[in-house]
């Protein structure tokens, strides 16, 4: 199932972008964050231009007592400030701060995205084969409609991202595309006509 134009009452999603890269396997991640960066700025660039909402969703690096801007700092003083500079958040960006894989799980993501008049997410970031994967399952389970553009997510391991891939598809209905192939004109949400479903909303 691929393609290549998104609907209207669409949001880009970045996923744990925000990141100081010293957790374990980061070696191995490093290298393909490296190559997702330049097409996640694009992708964002493109999504700000169309006035289509960005949400940053990233890990709390166990900092509760933090908020995004403090994380955003953490990273930038690090060794791999470069891969986090160019993806910064904006001063229209909506935050939201995850503590598991999924975007959902424990976070206000479902009424964040049901305010704004959001059915159809475009996911970006890492890692393929564990919070993207986990958050296209949740997003699906939730009637949500998703891309994935395959150049703009980054894995640890190449042989589970293309499992990844194939799952998302063929289990979830998602789009998997190029970032190239992402077209946010026309995409802008749309204020919701009724309060989502409160089942569909848990974890």
């Amino acid at each position: 199932m691929n393609g290549s134009a998104v609907t209207g009452g669409t949001a880009l999603v970045v996923i744990d972008m925000i990141n100081t890269y010293d957790h374990e396997d980061a070696e191995l991640l490093v290298p393909s964050a490296r190559r997702i960066v330049p097409v996640v700025a694009d992708l964002l660039g493109r999504a700000r231009e169309a006035d289509v909402p960005v949400v940053y969703a990233n890990d709390n690096f166990g900092l509760w007592r933090s908020h995004h801007g403090e994380l955003l700092q953490r990273a930038l003083e690090r060794p791999h400030a470069g891969l986090v500079e160019p993806i910064r958040p904006d001063g229209e960006s909506l935050f939201v701060l995850k503590a598991r894989h999924s975007i959902f799980y424990e976070t206000p993501m479902a009424y964040v995205l049901w305010r704004l008049g959001v059915k159809h997410l475009v996911l970006c970031g890492q890692v393929t084969e564990q919070c993207v994967l986990y958050s296209a399952l949740d997003a699906h389970i939730r009637h949500l409609e998703v891309t994935v553009p395959r150049d703009a997510v980054a894995s640890i391991h190449p042989h589970l991202e293309a499992a990844a891939l194939e799952m998302m598809e063929r289990n979830m209905g998602a789009r998997i595309v190029t970032a190239g192939e992402v077209d946010f004109t026309g995409a802008r949400s749309a204020v919701p006509d009724s309060p989502p479903d409160q089942r569909e909303d848990r974890p």
